[in-house]
């Protein structure tokens, strides 16, 4: 009998590296585990049509291609522990599935604020369920909306909010500006003031100490005391790596699996890393493994882990080059559009405008010594055509 291939995770990641096993040229077994009830469907649009009512929750379902038809589906379950030693992993339904190839497709989790306060009314956007309860908590008149986290989702939301009439929304976020640790201060202010324009709030440089009412939320206090009305609170404050499963089993797990410029976890010829949870080195930058949850990563991940793990099972590895993809990432916000490409993170210290201006369409680019690492458009076409 063939070794199985057990994908853990069945959100995009999961699902694109099936399809890619087949492409690689894996015949044998493949079995997907996933936690939600639901096939694989596209998150980005949660925090987005999605909640504006402009997309409907089954038009996110995506379509697996026809080389994954045999794959076994094993969903509304998740792993919850895994034995690398002796090639197996656990359910939480207690079956026991032994691989002999493993994928590591987890994904990550919406982090929490650890406040004193009541626990209704507030929400956070990462899978089906909550964009049905928060949209459903947007559309009630007279809303006062409180997005705790001035990141992507977190400005989505407050764009979102506006749109279908709050009576107020307001942004709180420890840092001066919103988006500023991955964009830098010169789009971040741009972009803050298209968010005012529109009517969103901002409480900056501070952040979230306890949340008021009784049986349900009803205020925001911050930490010099303001309190903020609110009846629907979203937390927006990052993510964590669902990596608890493989803990014991000598990987780093300090902020995601950690690979190797092959995508193998631990040097683990048969267990690959893909999408969210995984942190590599980028041999297109540096050799520092750092994790990226930018939407290309998915399919970017899984081509490459997927013949990784293929040559390996069928015993034709041989010399490749590293992992070395160009990221790539876009936020809707409101009537604009912002998009990035490359890494901007790694040139915040040298950013320059390369078309347009701040007050109109904006085109800069982020540059690491004398190379250009990253470019990101805020506006409208003319911008993300430039």
């Amino acid at each position: 009998m063939r070794a199985t291939v057990v994908v853990a995770g069945a959100s995009l990641a999961g699902l694109r590296t099936a399809e890619q096993l087949r492409v690689a040229g894996w015949d044998g077994p493949v079995t997907l585990v996933g936690d939600e009830p639901h096939m694989p469907y596209n998150r980005p649009p949660l925090s987005k049509e999605v909640l504006a009512g402009r997309a409907s929750f089954a038009s996110l379902a995506l379509r697996p291609r026809p080389a994954v038809h045999d794959v076994r589906w094993r969903l509304g379950t998740r792993v919850v522990r895994a034995d690398l030693d002796r090639r197996t992993v656990t359910l939480a339904d207690g079956e026991t599935l032994p691989y002999g190839g493993l994928v590591v497709a987890t994904g990550t989790r919406p982090r929490r604020l650890d406040c004193p306060g009541p626990r209704t009314g507030r929400h956070t956007v990462r899978t089906l369920d909550d964009a049905r309860g928060l949209r459903t908590a947007l559309t009630r008149p007279g809303a006062r909306v409180v997005v705790v986290g001035a990141g992507f989702i977190g400005c989505e939301v407050a764009a979102t909010a506006v749109a279908l009439g709050a009576a107020e929304v307001t942004v709180v976020d420890p840092l001066p500006l919103p988006m500023v640790r991955p964009l830098g201060e010169l789009l971040a202010t741009a972009l803050l003031a298209r968010h005012e324009r529109r009517g969103v709030r901002f409480a900056l440089g501070t952040g979230v100490t306890a949340f008021t009412g009784d049986d349900r939320v009803t205020g925001a206090v911050l930490a010099d005391g303001t309190v903020l009305a609110a009846d629907v609170v979203v937390e927006s404050v990052g993510s964590l790596p669902n990596t608890e499963w493989l803990d014991g089993n000598g990987l780093d797990l300090t902020d995601g699996v950690r690979t190797d410029a092959q995508l193998r976890a631990g040097g683990r010829p048969d267990v690959i890393a893909v999408g969210d949870v995984a942190r590599f080195p980028n041999a297109r930058y540096d050799g520092v493994p750092r994790r990226v949850e930018h939407w290309s990563m998915p399919g970017d991940t899984a081509r490459h882990a997927a013949r990784t793990l293929t040559a390996h099972l069928t015993g034709t590895e041989g010399a490749r080059a590293p992992f070395a993809p160009l990221p790539t990432f876009w936020s809707d916000q409101h009537d604009l559009r912002l998009q990035c490409f490359g890494a901007p993170a790694l040139g915040l210290d040298d950013v320059r405008v390369l078309d347009g201006d701040p007050a109109g369409d904006l085109v800069v680019g982020y540059h690491r010594g004398r190379r250009l690492v990253g470019v990101a458009a805020l506006g409208g076409p003319a911008a993300a055509a430039a």
